[in-house]
């Protein structure tokens, strides 16, 4: 007999459990990134793309001090940019973007971050990811991030059948509630990396095994 689909109305409610159990499982969630303001958490984003926050956190103690402003950053030496970020990865493709999008905060935006998506992904180096991070922390605006363990875990849960961000992002849109985008973001951003990691995930510690449909079609 072939299964009964998922109706939206059953998917939705199926999150708000996801949702509910998570919760409880992390009641206090925040940003992985340390960052005293709203240049440095711009900057540790960028650095964090294919790679953990726990380096990034190692590394930018030493950067912001090296390098503790906007007009720093925009004017640096772009060998010992690279050097400071080394560890972090990709360090010649980021330290171009973080130079570059400095300078474009000084010339185009009066040196501020902007306070929206548009203007926020036309800077080197940031995608609708990185820019829903900064918005949501910066700027308390709600949005959906998007990075590898809600990818993973989206599609584990059945949410998305999608391996584009943009496209996972839209279909969490049709069935999170925008006031809950952020907690959700971070609840799998957890979980990915508690819980539920790429190599080996702990579906028999986990409670969302009678939520997830890959769980339940492992233990057949």
């Amino acid at each position: 007999m072939r299964k009964k689909r998922e109706s939206l109305s059953e998917r939705r409610h199926r999150l708000k459990e996801v949702i509910l159990n998570l919760s409880r499982l992390y009641p206090q969630i925040s940003c992985g990134l340390i960052y005293g303001n709203p240049l440095e958490l711009l900057i540790a984003v960028i650095l964090s793309a294919q790679c953990t926050d726990v380096r990034v956190n190692q590394v930018t103690p030493a950067l912001f001090a090296q390098f503790p402003d906007l007009e720093a950053f925009a004017g640096a030496n772009r060998v010992q940019l690279e050097e400071a970020i080394h560890s972090t990865g990709f360090f010649r493709n980021k330290s171009k973007n973080i130079q570059l999008c400095c300078q474009q905060l000084l010339s185009r935006h009066g040196g501020r971050i902007p306070h929206s998506l548009p203007e926020l992904i036309k800077l080197p180096g940031i995608g609708r990811k990185t820019a829903n991070v900064v918005l949501g922390e910066i700027y308390g605006l709600q949005g959906l991030v998007v990075d590898t363990h809600v990818k993973r875990i989206s599609n584990l849960l059945a949410l998305t059948k999608s391996e584009d961000p943009v496209r996972i992002e839209q279909d969490l849109m049709k069935i999170v509630l925008p006031q809950a985008w952020n907690l959700f973001s971070h609840l799998l951003i957890y979980h990915g990396r508690n819980l539920c990691p790429a190599r080996r995930p702990w579906c028999e510690r986990c409670p969302l095994i009678n939520l997830c449909p890959a769980a339940t079609n492992a233990g057949k």
